[in-house]
């Protein structure tokens, strides 16, 4: 199982007014293991008003830059993302998670790739788009992208010099839903019924090999309903989230009648081969959050049921997720669970955190 490693910041770049990128100094005797596939994140921790956080951000370089950096934009109330624009300096040290993540292309050569984003969610598509249009010459990209206005637009400068270097083979659509378009079809939010417009004459979507969509839920869940009716097998879509569209299900304590928690399950988790045991509290919200209290510090990043760093296999009893936007169909029918939205189903559970 990766665990963090202290990388110094070497260069804090402002790309919106709300949003960084911050390029990371990997030692060589760490290399190996912070090599990345296009559309990887890194988990980032520190210590902010003495509370140990914890948040990953997708990588937004290309595998052939020679750099690692990640996009932060900056989320109201969001703790991780306003340290990180607003007290992060050049220099600074920060503990990192080696590349994690199956947010990644598919293997072959001249493939037409799409990304549609919006907002931050343009991070991960970045990173791709760049790596394939390097590394193949016959690959090409289209990209859908919807923001507020045109300063809003994260690695505006970056985009268009894809548009320059590579001619013909990388194109771009800018939606923008709060500053006037001189075409009406490019004002507004990326919807349905706009791609629909877009597939009547300016993108062939039945020419489109694999898609990539990251953004809000909502949007995210409208283009899977769209695609497909355009051309778009359902198995090329691919999909990750950086925030739900609102507030789903979650496992709140157990308030006893006594006032003190209660042992509700014995619990055992297996992390780098060696097994942790501990009791999970009527108290506790998650195993992750359980086993912290009892000091084992098991793997987690968002702690919202979509980054799957603390994946991990139920070998023994049964356990019950609150919400999950990560693991995909067969891995719940092998048993795979996210750590931080689970709670024991039974007296006993047992999960091992090593299952690839």
């Amino acid at each position: 199982m990766s665990r963090f490693h202290p990388l110094k910041i070497e260069e804090i770049r402002r790309e919106t007014r709300d949003s960084v990128s911050l390029r990371l100094a990997v030692p060589d005797a760490l290399k190996p293991q912070f090599a990345f596939r296009p559309g990887q994140y890194l988990t980032l921790r520190a210590t902010i008003d003495g509370e140990d956080i914890r948040r990953s951000y997708s990588i937004c370089s290309g595998v052939d830059d020679g750099v690692l950096r990640v996009g932060i934009k900056k989320v109201e109330g969001g703790a991780f993302s306003t340290y990180a624009n607003e007290n992060l300096k050049p220099g600074d040290v920060i503990e990192v998670m080696p590349p994690e993540g199956r947010f990644t292309p598919s293997e072959g050569q001249g493939r037409h790739l799409l990304g549609i984003a919006a907002g931050s969610g343009i991070t991960p598509i970045l990173s791709i788009a760049k790596s394939a249009l390097a590394r193949d010459a016959a690959a090409r990209v289209t990209l859908i992208f919807g923001n507020r206005t045109s300063l809003s637009v994260m690695f505006a400068e970056e985009i268009e010099d894809l548009k320059n270097v590579y001619l013909g083979r990388f194109s771009v659509v800018h939606l923008l839903s709060r500053e006037a378009q001189d075409i009406e079809l490019l004002q507004g939010r990326v919807t349905g019924d706009k791609i629909r417009v877009l597939a009547s004459g300016v993108i062939d979507f039945a020419d489109i090999d694999e898609a990539f969509l990251c953004g809000p839920e909502a949007m995210v869940a409208e283009m899977k309903a769209v695609l497909p009716e355009l051309g778009i097998p359902a198995e090329k879509i691919r999909s990750e989230l950086f925030t739900p569209s609102e507030k789903r299900k979650s496992f709140k304590p157990k308030a006893d009648v006594a006032g003190e928690a209660r042992v509700v399950a014995d619990v055992t988790a297996v992390l780098d081969g060696k097994a942790h045991r501990f009791d999970l509290l009527s108290s506790d919200e998650n195993i992750i959050d359980a086993a912290a209290r009892a000091g084992i510090d098991l793997p987690y990043s968002c702690k919202g049921g979509m980054c799957c760093t603390c994946r991990c296999k139920v070998e023994e009893g049964e356990a019950e997720m609150a919400i999950n936007y990560s693991l995909e169909p067969w891995e719940l029918e092998a048993n795979f669970v996210l750590g931080c939205q689970s709670l024991p189903k039974t007296p006993v559970l047992k999960v091992n955190f090593d299952h690839m």
